[in-house]
């Protein structure tokens, strides 16, 4: 059982150091695009503009990240930053039911609700 244990960290923290690298290499890469395709561009600080309509939702990043666009690419790496503690969380589900630990899934589950609800709780609400 011990092997599991240590089978199981070392999964979690590849897990977890693969998702904040990945997310800082997509973050990175759109940085760069943005600022290779606009490199003079003034920010106008008089007046609040809000984020377009498709940097509002997952899909609308999502397809206009590999659509190109700067911006959204760097959105897309912090959702993949958002996305990282989660999958570890589900994949700490999985690995207490493997190990056959009924209480620990129960907490797990009850935490990965709480990190969903926090997520996407105001979209039951409004």
């Amino acid at each position: 059982m011990e092997w599991y244990e240590e089978q199981v960290e070392n999964t979690i923290a590849q897990l977890l150091r693969g998702g904040v690298l990945l997310a800082a290499l997509v973050v990175i890469v759109g940085a760069v695009l943005y600022l290779g395709s606009s490199p003079l561009a003034r920010v106008s600080y008089r007046t609040f503009q809000g984020e377009p309509e498709h940097l509002k939702s997952v899909h609308g990043i999502v397809r206009s990240a590999f659509a190109g666009q700067a911006r959204s690419i760097m959105q897309l790496g912090l959702l993949l930053l958002i996305a990282t503690p989660i999958a570890r969380v589900i994949f700490s589900v999985f690995a207490f039911a493997i190990e056959g630990d009924r209480m620990y899934v129960i907490f797990t589950l009850i935490v990965l609700s709480v990190l969903l609800y926090s997520l996407f709780g105001s979209f039951l609400v409004a």
